[in-house]
């Protein structure tokens, strides 16, 4: 690995589509069972870890928006603690209602006790799926 992809992303080009692994954590930031959150750049993800194996993904609920990294990991998958939605890990697809859009997921690898996240130029460019801002109604 180069020294952008283990400090994290010193500059966003490439060719569309390059998958780079940037470092978000140690291993050992992400025990069996738990969910956090890290950034890669301005990306934003949800790095979970099950039966050994971790995981990330974009750190936002599709239904409403709430933070993945606040909730909890069930036997289907990554379970959102607003209003319950589960989604799969590997594929991101929603396993359990309300949600119905699935979320992204992005490869993992871990290294030497560092997780690493590959991420395109177009996610760090867009920062990967956010929180909306509130609409503001008309008074």
């Amino acid at each position: 690995m180069s020294a952008s992809e283990v400090t994290g992303i010193a500059d966003a080009g490439g060719e569309p589509g390059d998958v780079r692994f940037v470092r978000v954590a140690r291993s050992g930031q992400v025990p069996d069972g738990y969910v956090r959150r890290f950034y890669a750049d301005s990306l934003e993800l949800c790095v979970a870890r099950s039966e050994g194996k971790a995981y990330a993904t974009s750190n936002y609920c599709t239904h409403l928006d709430c933070l993945l990294s606040s909730g909890k990991l069930v036997d289907d998958g990554i379970g959102c603690s607003c209003h319950g939605s589960v989604f799969d890990l590997e594929t991101g697809e929603p396993v359990c209602p309300p949600a119905t859009e699935p979320i992204k997921t992005f490869p993992v690898r871990e290294e030497d006790g560092e997780i690493y996240v590959g991420v395109t130029p177009e996610d760090i460019a867009t920062g990967g799926p956010r929180r909306r801002k509130p609409v503001r109604r008309p008074e």
